[in-house]
């Protein structure tokens, strides 16, 4: 095999990755668009954030709802009627009465309402905290599915680069035996890895597919993704140690938040089950005018009328429901305190998991750098001592597996670095568009 075809193998693996996605990308009818561009797609578009977007929405206005036991309120009613006795010395004796009013009523002292109220705002950070924890995993989603592909294409792209190393091979064996210098062992050796490697070309190529139809459901669009820039830059993890994202989670993270509000809301909770057995104070009012018509004895004619009135009341006894309601709140209060407990070591769990798996990752990637070129130089030196005689065909068909394996893996584990890096902010609950502009910036322009 000549310097100048093995060099044209064993170009790097990204750079014929790029090639790749351009290619599928103009055979999809789809140019090839960042991260941030897909993002900024996505979230026109994908229903599951759509869906937690609309119910924080709507959250205000229910809040505006129960706002409503703290503010008067008024209503307009009237009716007509017609009353008529038949008489024995007379035709008839009747009136028609219509009447109009206004009435009004306002809570002066209910503390049910008012707790009420103060619980029905805390649903409003309940809302931001839902909506916050939607617009983190769509970040995931759509980073996980993005990279997904170009790992999928970097396979792919391996395997033919194999599929054509072992072609040469398994050619320059068939040569060799037929002029006398090799056995068939060599051919049949070439043949195996050349066959293998035609089988893992038509499997890569389906997952590709695969794959991309993940992307383009999560977009709602066909898309073709860019691929990470040479040379390859990868986000440092800060801070370097573990207890300062802890405490980040600790202070920000949405289900830890949503957990505290609940507490809080246990406790309004409470407080409401025990003033139910409390004073109220309702101020009632009408304004109203009568006109009544006809031949009786009523006083006919319109008349105006009005009153107030300031109702007190106070439950005296209600057959232990107050009292059961009250207990019910304290237990599912100290649920509530339980939810919380259980939340933070959730998050505090999952934060440092994902800090020391994106550490391992970041060091796995440098391990397979300095692989990748170990393995290159490795097959180097094996093509020469082929060449002189002092390897065999075997020698230089494992060394080329080695290799491609390596750039495999290497582009696999720069994409899960990249990954494990947005998974760990997700943990702590810091992950914010401000994350995907930086992973964009790791893209070719």
């Amino acid at each position: 095999m000549s310097d100048h075809r093995v060099s044209n193998l064993l170009r790097p693996l990204t750079q014929i990755g790029v090639a790749l996605a351009l290619a599928f990308g103009a055979a999809a009818g789809a140019r090839a668009q960042s991260l941030l561009e897909l993002y900024d797609a996505t979230r026109a578009f994908d229903p599951i954030y759509l869906s937690a977007r609309a119910q924080a929405d709507s959250a205000q206005y229910r809040v505006g709802q129960i706002e409503a036991l703290e503010k008067p309120s008024f209503g307009l009613g009237g009716t007509a009627k017609h009353e008529q006795i038949d008489l024995p010395k007379r035709d008839w004796v009747g009136a028609s009465t219509f009447q109009a009013g206004l009435t009004g009523r306002y809570s002066l002292y209910n503390k049910g309402n008012r707790l009420t109220v103060e619980q029905a705002r805390l649903s409003l950070d309940i809302a931001a905290a839902d909506l916050e924890a939607a617009e983190q995993d769509l970040i995931v989603r759509l980073a996980q599915a993005y990279f997904d592909v170009l790992g999928a294409q970097d396979t792919l792209t391996t395997t033919q680069a194999a599929k054509a190393a072992f072609s040469e091979q398994l050619a320059s064996a068939k040569r060799n035996f037929e002029v006398g210098t090799t056995t068939i062992t060599d051919t049949r050796e070439a043949q195996a890895k050349f066959d293998l490697a035609t089988a893992a070309e038509i499997a890569a190529d389906n997952d590709l597919r695969v794959k991309s139809l993940k992307l383009n459901h999560v977009v709602g669009k066909v898309v073709a993704p860019k691929t990470l820039a040479l040379p390859v830059a990868l986000p440092a993890i800060m801070p370097a140690a573990v207890e300062p994202w802890v405490e980040r989670a600790e202070a920000q993270h949405p289900q830890i938040r949503k957990a505290r509000v609940g507490v809080d809301s246990s406790v309004l909770e409470t407080g409401k089950a025990r003033a139910s057995d409390g004073l109220t104070v309702d101020l009632s009012g009408t304004v109203g005018a009568v006109n009544a018509r006809g031949n009786g004895s009523q006083i006919l004619g319109t008349s105006n009328s009005g009153n107030l009135a300031l109702s007190v009341n106070l439950p005296l006894y209600t057959g232990g429901a107050t009292q059961n309601r009250i207990k019910e709140a304290l237990v599912l209060e100290e649920k509530a305190r339980q939810d919380l407990t259980n939340a933070r070591r959730g998050v505090s769990e999952g934060t440092r998991s994902n800090f020391y798996g994106a550490l391992s990752q970041a060091a796995q990637v440098k391990a397979l750098e300095a692989a990748e070129s170990s393995t290159k130089l490795a097959l180097d030196a094996t093509q020469l001592g082929f060449k002189v005689g002092v390897r065999v065909n075997l020698d230089v068909l494992n060394a080329q597996t080695q290799l491609f394996t390596t750039q495999r893996d290497l582009a696999k584990a720069r994409y899960e670095a990249v990954l494990l890096n947005l998974k760990l902010r997700q943990a702590a609950g810091v992950l914010t568009p401000a994350d995907v502009a930086a992973t964009n910036e790791l893209l070719v322009k």
